[in-house]
């Protein structure tokens, strides 16, 4: 009798075993474990590319922080937003050279992408047609490579010594450029900066921390929308 029991007891416990191995997840177990498998695609960071020239890089200041980029990226951070900032600035970048080394930048996938390019071009005297062409085709390239892109094109001024006409011409390239292909305009980067000795490092044309500041707060107005 005793062996009985014994073995009725095994058999049970047996029979449990395999129940419990076959048996299917709930629904709440599987999304545990799907979950655990797969990382919130929320909390992944997009990407911000600031592409330009001096005035991206940060020329002549102490820190690359304090570019307007930098500037733009503290602001992002303290928002907690979930997005990362990559500066693409070079220091004497035209809009043909921007051109040329765009590709291997896009390489990386860009979710917003500011335009700071032309000032150079204005002040070599590089016609007015061509600027229009580059910038033109750097858009497309964006476009092309990201079609859910968001674009900020950064509006430039040459200074009144290049002509008025060429300055005119120069300074329409940016809200027609805008208009064309539906992307967000700044209308004057620097506005507020421009020709304001105390905003401005010796050679009168790049910020200081203070200026960047501003510049970066004009920037700043278009893309939180975006963000």
């Amino acid at each position: 009798m005793y062996k009985f029991k014994l073995t009725f007891l095994l058999l049970t416990a047996l029979i449990f075993a395999a129940c419990d191995q076959n048996k299917k997840p709930t629904a709440d177990e599987s999304t545990k474990s799907s979950t655990a498998a797969q990382p919130d695609a929320a909390a992944a960071s997009k990407t911000v590319l600031f592409f330009g020239d001096s005035l991206t890089a940060g020329y002549g200041l102490d820190d690359p922080s304090e570019a307007f980029p930098g500037v733009i990226k503290d602001k992002i951070d303290s928002l907690k937003l979930p997005y990362k900032v990559v500066n693409a600035g070079l220091s004497g970048e035209t809009t043909a050279g921007g051109n040329a080394r765009l590709d291997w930048l896009l390489k990386q996938k860009v979710d917003v992408f500011i335009l700071e390019l032309g000032a150079n071009d204005g002040l070599r005297g590089i016609p007015v047609n061509e600027t229009h062409k580059n910038l033109q085709s750097i858009i497309d390239k964006v476009k092309a490579k990201y079609p859910e892109v968001k674009i900020v094109l950064l509006g430039m001024q040459v200074p009144p010594n290049m002509g008025a006409d060429y300055a005119s011409k120069f300074k329409a390239v940016f809200p027609d450029l805008a208009t064309k292909n539906h992307t967000q305009l700044v209308p004057f980067f620097l506005q507020g900066v421009a020709g304001i000795p105390t905003l401005n490092q010796a050679d009168g044309i790049h910020p200081t921390p203070q200026g960047a500041k501003i510049a970066a707060n004009n920037v700043w107005e278009v893309l939180k929308g975006i963000l």
